[in-house]
């Protein structure tokens, strides 16, 4: 069985839901920096130009997840999970106005578990 690199809670899942019904398909974007810049972002399927420089990582809630290559060397040992918290970010992202934002929790692959990694 092949060992997700993005999972996603299910209170994450109830807010993709919200959001898919006021923007239709959606996407996420893990970059990189300093605060927000660091947390996962959420936009319409397509508005967010991505190039060369950037990795598709998996799916969530039936949304492609997309990760910087710099950002992903970082955390190419790692599993990132997708979360949502209270309180407003500061970004683009679409939760924002909810009150919520998206916020990644991550966990060191097993040996087990980076042995069934697909490789990207």
């Amino acid at each position: 069985m092949e060992t997700p690199r993005v999972k996603i809670t299910e209170r994450a899942i109830e807010v993709i839901q919200q959001l898919k019904e006021k923007h239709g398909e959606l996407m996420f974007h893990q970059s990189g920096g300093c605060c927000d810049g660091s947390s996962p972002m959420c936009f319409p399927k397509g508005d967010l130009m991505l190039d060369n420089s950037d990795i598709l990582l998996g799916e969530i809630a039936n949304c492609e997840f997309y990760i910087s290559k710099d950002q992903f060397e970082y955390w190419k040992h790692t599993q990132l999970t997708v979360d949502i918290t209270q309180g407003r970010g500061s970004s683009f992202s679409l939760e924002i106005p909810l009150g919520l934002r998206f916020i990644i929790k991550s966990k060191l692959y097993t040996e087990e578990e980076q042995k069934q990694l697909k490789p990207i």
